[in-house]
């Protein structure tokens, strides 16, 4: 006998009980996005495999070990998206939307990685992305940090704190990488084997290794901030300017570095200490030259995302999982009929509330019992086959029975 199947290790199902936490933090996140002018657009969950090791390096971990890529029947390369910028970027490409033009655009959905599962990593995971394009300078990134603060407040999160960088520009990058490399050779027999393999192609990212052992050494590494360009610098100073007339507290992480090779300038992470080692549930900054990288023009452009995951498991919980509103009882077969017409009438009269209507008969204290596990706060009881008498009994909290025509009913629901 065949043993029952179960969902892939690191794939996780949304069960009912979970879904009203999910459609309000994505209603949270779709008005955020609206309030700050963004408009949204969904992208396939598979791309070209080469969109992404152009985009997002091929020295990084999420291209060497965690894309989930394939041979397609016509022996094209295809990737399960691992992240979204890049494949909102080869969209906006291929319809011309931002050609000579500003875009602020927002997207969701599943992306993969095949990492080892644990709280808070996934190999099916959610994000939630913003993207802006044609629009340079500091107070972008500035609006892009108020709008995730603006949903922290939304969303009752408080433990949660800023932490900015500049990665200054690649000419600025190239002249630390040369210093950088030659400092972490001179202790290349105290790095572990990750850090000696990135040590010549992406030494920056030596710089993000978590292994405690060798975080004197990279504590002393030289400062990417004592080789910035002027503008990167005057850039960034503004930015904290911003911040703190803006009154939003922020910490200067030098050794924020992102594991993504578009970035340039401007890097941020929101970070909390309640998640454990995955504490990162917002993370983005500008990447101006990705557009060009991937075959269009020049064009500044900025961005983040959200780990929706992460971002439950700070959210307050939703206190009405309830699955309706009212719940039609129907105490014989024959008024069954009456009982979906009223069910029906309900929901076009009353929008908004949630209608459930017994339909596989039972006795009346079983449908009573189902309409207490529906969640629903009245129940209505059909009296007659034609449906023009109803009894409405209050479920929670007081009140007694009465009996209404059906006339009246709308009136009596709406004010309770």
């Amino acid at each position: 006998m065949s043993k029952t199947p179960k969902s892939i290790r690191g794939m996780h199902d949304v069960l009912p009980d979970d879904t009203p936490a999910w459609q309000r933090l994505e209603t949270a996140l779709r008005d955020t996005a609206a309030a700050f002018g963004y408009e949204e657009i969904r992208m396939p969950i598979v791309e070209q495999t080469a969109l992404f090791a152009r985009s997002i390096g091929e020295v990084t971990d999420i291209v060497e070990k965690e894309m989930y890529t394939f041979d397609d029947r016509n022996g094209d390369s295809l990737t399960l998206r691992p992240e979204g910028t890049a494949g909102c970027v080869r969209a906006c490409l291929q319809h011309g939307i931002i050609h000579n033009q500003q875009r602020r655009l927002w997207y969701t959905g599943p992306m993969f990685r095949h990492e080892r599962p644990q709280k808070g990593r996934y190999r099916q995971f959610h994000q939630f992305g913003v993207e802006t394009f044609g629009v340079a300078g500091p107070e972008l990134e500035v609006e892009l940090i108020q709008m995730a603060a603006s949903l922290w407040a939304r969303l009752g999160i408080e433990d949660v704190r800023l932490e900015i960088n500049t990665l200054g520009q690649p000419e600025a990058r190239a002249r630390h990488r040369e210093v950088l490399i030659e400092y972490l050779e001179g202790h290349a027999d105290q790095l572990d084997e990750e850090a000696r393999r990135r040590l010549h192609e992406n030494p920056l990212r030596v710089l993000d290794s978590k292994n405690p052992d060798i975080q004197p050494i990279l504590e002393a590494a030289p400062k990417l901030a004592d080789y910035l360009d002027e503008e990167s610098a005057a850039d960034f100073a503004k930015t904290c300017g911003l911040l703190d007339a803006l009154g939003v507290p922020y910490r200067i992480n030098p050794r924020l570095v992102r594991g993504l090779d578009y970035y340039n300038k401007l890097v941020f992470e929101w970070v909390t200490e309640s998640l454990g080692a995955q504490g990162t549930i917002c993370a983005g900054g500008r990447y101006d030259g990705l557009v060009e990288q991937l075959g269009g023009r020049a064009t500044p452009a900025a961005g983040f995302a959200i780990g929706i995951e992460r971002l439950l498991s700070l959210a307050e919980t939703p206190t009405d999982a309830g699955r309706a509103d009212l719940y039609v009882i129907v105490p014989e077969a024959a008024r069954q009929g009456a009982g979906l017409r009223l069910a029906d009438r309900l929901r076009r009269t009353l929008v908004g509330r949630r209608v459930q209507c017994n339909l596989d008969g039972g006795s009346l204290k079983a449908q009573f019992k189902r309409a207490d596990r529906s969640g629903a706060a009245t129940a209505l009881i059909v009296e007659d086959e034609a449906g023009e008498q109803v009894s409405v009994k209050p479920l929670r909290g007081e009140g007694e029975q009465q009996t209404v025509a059906v006339d009246a009913l709308d009136t009596l629901l709406a004010t309770n």
